[in-house]
């Protein structure tokens, strides 16, 4: 199966504006560098995916992701989110990819193996894989085969939406729930969670 990774990414010294609470701008900076580098190092050590694409209004972000061997699409203005994960889906489908994996920037856990068991339930097509937030509100990784399957409901509750999106699609639903995946950086507490999991492997 031929299967792209669409990862898409804030700008690097504007995202993470919840979190200013707790860090500076230039902190914030740093970290959201950091979960874009350790994204795509992760990915990029997955044979199973055939491209990485990269999507962001950052040119900085861009050019890391080139480091990384990651194809890029610049956005121009501020699109939506879901507007400019279905421009890059249409990118993938014109390289004849057969299903696209949706994967925010922002999961400090994420391991190669978690990627793996996402696209091991999407055997089956046609397949909506869904990992939420540990919240079961938010989606942190939406793998969907064929590509285009579904329309994006990113935003809020977008875990229920987009499962509502596969129901009437008529497509095979597989709910993934992990730690590593359940767990993205938008908030203080989320914050903390990830410096006492760091803290307690050492």
């Amino acid at each position: 199966m031929s299967l792209w990774a669409i990862v898409p990414v804030k700008p690097l010294r504007r995202g993470k504006s919840r979190l200013a609470g707790a860090l500076t701008e230039d902190e914030r900076a740093v970290l959201n560098q950091d979960l874009l580098e350790r994204t795509l190092q992760t990915l990029s050590t997955l044979k199973e995916l055939d491209q990485v694409l990269v999507v962001s209004r950052d040119a900085h972000a861009l050019t890391i992701a080139r480091n990384y061997g990651a194809k890029t699409v610049q956005e121009d203005g501020q699109p939506h989110l879901n507007t400019a994960l279905t421009r890059a889906t249409v990118i993938a489908q014109v390289h004849a990819t057969q299903g696209v994996l949706i994967l925010p920037a922002d999961l400090p856990l994420l391991t190669a193996d978690d990627v793996l068991a996402l696209i091991d339930r999407a055997a089956k097509p046609p397949v909506v894989v869904i990992a939420p937030d540990r919240h079961r509100k938010g989606t942190n990784a939406l793998l969907m085969v064929p590509a285009g399957l579904i329309e994006y409901e990113f935003g809020e509750d977008s875990f229920e939406k987009h499962c509502e999106r596969a129901r009437q699609a008529g497509a095979q639903l597989e709910i993934v729930e992990l730690p590593s995946l359940g767990l993205d950086l938008d908030l203080p507490e989320d914050l903390e969670m990830v410096r006492k999991l760091e803290a307690s492997k050492v």
